[in-house]
């Protein structure tokens, strides 16, 4: 129970370090050696205590006056992340979504390799999207076991999403990174990620119904004689 309460505390930390490395992987491009706290607080509004707290999870050590070594602290936060190998990884759902996940090329290396996509449409199974194959969904389980897949991705409509996360159990899957609105049914040791489109929208929404209600109070007290 600790050490799921430890995970917990340290999510929020983690959902950021993505954003650390894509400002450090600018800082690279533009041949910066040194990466201060306050550089990587400001590209994001974040405070700089924070930032240092954070990093601090990665083991980097940075230095009083310079900040952080950016080649150093790329290699400790992709080391954290667990982004510093590729885990091959199957995507069930070949349609619009699954489609755009595949061609997906980050500047950075996101930790996951999809080697394979699987549908249930007969007419997409046998094509390439972006350069994988489309496969039978009921070949799944002894693809994965065979290959010793470890990741799976679903992108399919919510009506099988559960379906599809016990055949990626079957086949001995214990990561899904899951873009349905299901919540997911597994086993003890098998971790989901909900990928959250809806949830982010809703934020999104919400905050710029805010925005426009400040607007037009705004609007108002101007006109008010």
């Amino acid at each position: 129970m600790a050490r799921n309460l430890k995970r917990i505390a340290n999510m929020p930390s983690i959902r950021r370090m993505p954003l650390y490395l894509a400002e450090l992987e600018r800082l690279r491009v533009a041949g910066e050696r040194w990466a201060s706290t306050t550089r990587l607080a400001a590209e994001r509004d974040i405070d700089p205590t924070q930032v240092r707290k954070d990093l601090a999870l990665t083991g980097v050590v940075g230095q009083r006056k310079l900040g952080y070594p950016v080649e150093g602290a790329i290699r400790a936060i992709e080391e954290f992340l667990g982004w510093h190998r590729d885990r091959e990884a199957f995507l069930v759902g070949a349609g619009h979504l699954g489609t755009a996940l595949l061609g997906f090329q980050p500047r950075y290396r996101p930790g996951i390799r999809i080697v394979a996509a699987y549908d249930n449409d007969p007419a997409r199974c046998g094509a390439e999207l972006h350069g994988r194959p489309v496969r039978p969904l009921e070949d799944l389980v002894a693809d994965a076991r065979r290959l010793g897949i470890r990741v799976g991705i679903i992108t399919t409509p919510d009506a099988a999403a559960q379906t599809v996360a016990d055949r990626m159990v079957a086949g001995g899957v214990l990561a899904i990174w899951n873009f349905t609105s299901v919540a997911l049914n597994v086993p003890d040791g098998v971790a989901v990620e909900y990928a959250g489109l809806r949830a982010s929208l809703a934020m999104l929404s919400n905050r710029l119904q805010e925005r426009e209600a400040a607007e037009a109070a705004a609007a108002t007290e101007e006109v008010t004689p």
